[in-house]
């Protein structure tokens, strides 16, 4: 182990202690990802996208979890998880750190490791959702006319 020296010694103390795994601190708003239950993008909060899937999560993890809201998005795209919380008694925190570059808005996690493997909402990419879309129109009479002339 190294020698502490003077400027340690001042980082320190204008700074605080190091932590171990900072980056990933910074990435999932403060916590560690062995720690996560479930992770949703930016994107998704703003969608509700992985709404099902946090309540989900919410119902099966009721005790000693809490949510982490990423400060960086408006409070009227985060309100329906903040619901979600309320609705399942677990409480939840909004992250605003400075320098803060993540693309991870919210966090459901206990304070100890659980090391669940999959924490991230597989999305659907667009050609997916498109043709789901057209599984779902495929019986329409317009649909059927527009096959013809393909």
């Amino acid at each position: 182990m190294q020698k502490k020296n003077v400027d340690d010694y001042l980082s320190e103390g204008i700074y605080g202690a190091k932590r171990p795994l900072e980056a990933e601190r910074r990435k999932f708003l403060g916590t560690l990802r062995e720690r996560i239950v479930i992770a949703l993008t930016i994107g998704q909060v703003m969608n509700d996208t992985g709404l099902k899937e946090l309540e989900e999560a919410m119902k099966h993890n009721p005790n000693q979890t809490q949510l982490l809201i990423n400060g960086q998005i408006s409070y009227r795209f985060s309100a329906k998880e903040k619901a979600l919380a309320n609705k399942h008694n677990i409480p939840y925190t909004i992250i605003t750190q400075e320098g803060m570059d993540t693309d991870i808005g919210a966090v459901l996690t206990y304070d100890h490791a659980i090391n669940k493997e999959h924490i991230f909402i597989e999305e659907l990419t667009p050609d997916e959702t498109d043709s789901e879309e057209e599984k779902e129109d495929d019986h329409s009479f317009l649909n059927r006319f527009r096959n013809w002339f393909k």
